[in-house]
């Protein structure tokens, strides 16, 4: 449990902000000490992310060189090995339990323990999909809303490392209905990554929910530029080819990425 996983950077550091109190002849400098949990990557960046007051590490990750760790920061083994670690143990316990209590149907269990995940870090992104999944699983669309614009303004979220989670909310948006909320969801995460084509296609198919037949369009448009050929989105603009809900015209527009 120290500063190295694998002969990789791994643990807890410090950094030291000075920060100027009160004005004129009686301004004076206070130092404060700042926990970061601190993750090399593969390709020798470091990733960074800040420790709360419970001691979990939280919030949007930042990227950082290994050069600017060494000469800004200081680690903190034994912080991370007292204190951070427990936490850190605990935090993903209570979530693997959480999930497997949804699994299971065991929607108010599951609830019971992301809210427990939720007091131990609120930004904590898989806890909020876990319970706002649990909610849609369960047909609460009240509380889901809550979790919805919660989750809408996590930019962790969107981070390739959710993905699977991402996928299955805006899925459950859409399966229960919740139209607008599903397209202010792939419209934030199109701000974030327009490069995704699966994002566009996931749209797509909340506009054609909603029989908005030419946003829809717009969107397999969108993702047959991103990748031509794509299986599902040519099949999908030829299916609404034959049923007449685009114009021969639009069709003529994708045909050459089709």
């Amino acid at each position: 449990m120290g500063q190295f996983k694998q002969d990789k950077i791994y643990g807890v550091f410090s950094s030291q902000e000075i920060k100027k109190v009160g004005t004129g002849t009686t301004t004076r400098k206070t130092v404060s000490k700042i926990f970061w949990f601190v993750e090399e990557n593969e390709d020798g960046s470091i990733t960074v992310q800040s420790i709360n007051a419970n001691y979990v590490p939280t919030g949007v990750k930042k990227t950082i060189t290994k050069e600017v760790l060494l000469e800004k920061y200081s680690p903190e083994p034994e912080f991370y090995a007292s204190s951070v670690y427990p936490k850190m143990k605990e935090l993903n316990d209570t979530l693997d339990s959480a999930d497997e209590s949804r699994k299971n149907g065991e929607t108010f269990s599951a609830e019971f323990k992301y809210n427990h995940a939720l007091k131990i870090d609120v930004a904590n992104v898989r806890a909020n999909f876990g319970i706002g999944l649990t909610y849609l699983e369960r047909g609460d669309a009240e509380k889901a809303k809550n979790i919805f614009q919660r989750l809408v303004n996590l930019e962790g979220a969107y981070s390739e490392e959710h993905k699977h989670l991402f996928n299955e909310f805006g899925i459950n948006l859409r399966k229960s209905k919740m139209f607008a909320q599903a397209v202010e969801y792939y419209n934030r995460a199109l701000n974030l990554n327009k490069s995704d084509e699966n994002l566009f296609i996931n749209l797509a198919r909340v506009y054609l929910e909603q029989k908005q037949y030419d946003s829809c369009f717009e969107a397999l448009s969108a993702a047959l530029e991103l990748s031509p050929k794509h299986e599902i989105a040519t099949k999908f603009v030829v299916w609404m080819k034959d049923k007449s809900l685009i114009t021969p015209k639009q069709f003529e527009e994708v045909q050459k990425f089709i």
